[in-house]
């Protein structure tokens, strides 16, 4: 430290913090962009402001991906994990199964979307009845994205390759799955108006066992990345030349997110 000379000029120090300052705020106004039910994005903001100080995060691999990434903000103390590299779809309850095992004194949180929950997460909710008694801190709570959507894929199609969305693969059934946690004996809370978001986290991470928060979430949401090319806007607009059947939600909801960056 007495080898280091102080700087008189802040400027760049100063340009990082207000970047980050304009970028929060830019995530905060997409989040709260209306939507069809529920905004994706506004599920993982609301979430910051009830984590617990050591919570132990799990998220899968999917469009919730994008949101988690970007809207949960993360303390010293928690732990957070994702498969990475691999984008495999199934591991987020999985994960905080283990995590639970490994720390039964701290809470969990699996955020996983409805593809990877029917994968696997359903069959883990039995694994989870069968061990959360023995856990110091029951809570664990499972958030799925009900939006009938291989959303990630949906968007990979429309955004690199120009394609419109192909239903026979990317359209999954309908499932009740905080009524499916009910009924092994675990609590479940079922949220289709962003309102509720707020209630239901806090009921969630202060129960006395562990929890399915399922969310209505809107498909049609764009995951927008901080800067546009023009591959990306030509891909874009061809798979709504091409007739997607979503185009006029998707329009919509792609200009409220590129709105919120100019909307101060």
């Amino acid at each position: 430290m007495p080898l280091l000379k102080t700087k008189s000029d802040r400027s760049w120090r100063q340009t990082v913090e207000s970047n980050v300052e304009e970028w929060w705020r830019i995530v905060e106004a997409r989040a709260m962009n209306d939507a069809k039910p529920v905004n994706p994005q506004r599920i993982f903001w609301e979430l910051s402001s009830h984590l617990p100080d050591d919570v132990m995060i799990s998220a899968d691999s999917g469009s919730g991906t994008n949101w988690y990434a970007r809207d949960v903000k993360l303390r010293e103390g928690m732990r957070a994990s994702l498969s990475g590299t691999l984008a495999t779809m199934g591991p987020a309850v999985p994960y905080a199964i283990g995590a639970k095992f490994a720390h039964p004194d701290r809470p969990a949180i699996a955020l996983v979307g409805d593809g990877a929950m029917q994968m696997n997460g359903i069959n883990e909710l039995i694994t989870i009845r069968k061990y959360w008694k023995d856990w110091a801190d029951p809570r664990l709570v499972v958030m799925v994205l009900h939006n009938q959507d291989l959303a990630q894929v949906t968007w990979e199609m429309r955004g690199m390759e120009g394609d419109p969305k192909y239903e026979a693969s990317q359209d999954i059934p309908s499932f009740r799955y905080a009524q499916y946690a009910q009924m092994v004996g675990l609590q479940g809370i079922m949220v289709d108006h962003p309102e509720q978001l707020a209630s239901a986290w806090s009921t969630a991470l202060t129960a006395d066992r562990p929890t399915v928060l399922e969310v209505i979430a809107d498909p049609n949401v764009p995951p927008i990345p901080p800067h546009i090319d023009l591959s990306q806007i030509k891909s874009y607009t061809s798979s709504v030349l091409h007739g997607d059947t979503n185009r006029v939600d998707m329009i919509k909801q792609g200009v409220k997110g590129i709105l919120a960056e100019f909307n101060k």
